[in-house]
């Protein structure tokens, strides 16, 4: 029973990476954790196994459906390394039940910032009447615009080292930040940016992993490759989901999800520390 339940948390980790670009990773912490028997520490390496490999079948089932930029998000994904390393450097010295509480607040953070979108933004925009952008549009330009791109790069290098750092320390992929930096600070369209995300997250997932390899426990391999069959089928199902299905209505039951695991996780963590 509990592996069953393991393989359906699988499938909505990989059904919102694939059609939301970012936030399913979130899930696979608690579930390791609660679902499987895992401690912290073994979770949130294992996470990253998850994670990464989803991310990278997502990401190639959305560059086949053209919604990947590649150049964007090999950048971001390069920038981010740094804040990745140093994360997981950090989570190896970090209790167990710090871990697990400091994971409880991000998931409440995050449902909250999901729940006041939705309602802040509840009509549908049509992806038909946003401009694909250009695939040579830089970072920066060395050009008489470049004190206009600074801001912009500079945005972008503050945002991905943040990213990387939570990756690296609690094992998840960021995407419910990556997305809203393509967006905000590359100016990406929604459908370019979930699925430019999903590069991001390959690259801070394995350079974390590359980190974390052979210090801590090990993660239960097992469990982890039945979670991570599942969740990679599923984001490819899920990357074909997007184009059919308004990413508001995705978001707002995903946002549900979020917020219920988050107060389970927060009331099983808190005790622990008092």
């Amino acid at each position: 029973m509990t592996l069953l339940l393991a393989v359906a948390a699988g499938a909505l980790i990989g059904l919102s990476l694939g059609a939301l670009g970012g936030g399913g990773s979130i899930l696979a912490v608690p579930v390791l954790v609660y679902l499987l028997d895992q401690s912290a520490s073994q979770a949130t390496t294992g996470s990253l196994v998850v994670v990464g490999v989803t991310s990278l079948i997502g990401a190639i089932a959305a560059h086949r459906a053209g919604n990947v930029l590649l150049g964007h998000g090999l950048v971001f994904g390069l920038v981010a390394i740094g804040g990745a390393v140093a994360g997981a450097e950090a989570s190896i010295r970090v209790p167990e039940d710090i871990l697990l509480a400091a994971f409880a607040a991000l998931m409440l953070l995050v449902g909250g910032m999901l729940a006041w979108r939705q309602l802040r933004h509840r009509r549908v925009d049509d992806p038909r009447h946003v401009a694909r952008p250009t695939l040579d549009d830089p970072i920066i330009t060395f050009s008489p615009t470049f004190a206009c791109q600074c801001p912009r790069a500079l945005k972008v290098l503050l945002t991905a080292t943040v990213v990387g750092a939570l990756t690296g320390f609690l094992g998840v992929g960021g995407g419910f930040l990556v997305v809203p930096a393509l967006l905000l600070a590359l100016a990406l369209p929604m459908e370019y940016a979930a699925g430019t995300s999903l590069v991001v997250i390959t690259i801070t997932s394995a350079a974390a992993l590359a980190v974390r390899a052979g210090s801590g426990a090990a993660p239960d391999w097992t469990s982890v490759a039945a979670l991570t069959a599942t969740s990679a089928a599923a984001a490819v199902a899920g990357a074909r989901l997007a184009g059919r299905v308004g990413t508001n209505r995705l978001q707002a039951a995903f946002a549900v999800l979020v917020l219920g695991v988050a107060v389970y996780t927060a009331a099983r963590a808190v005790p622990a520390l008092l």
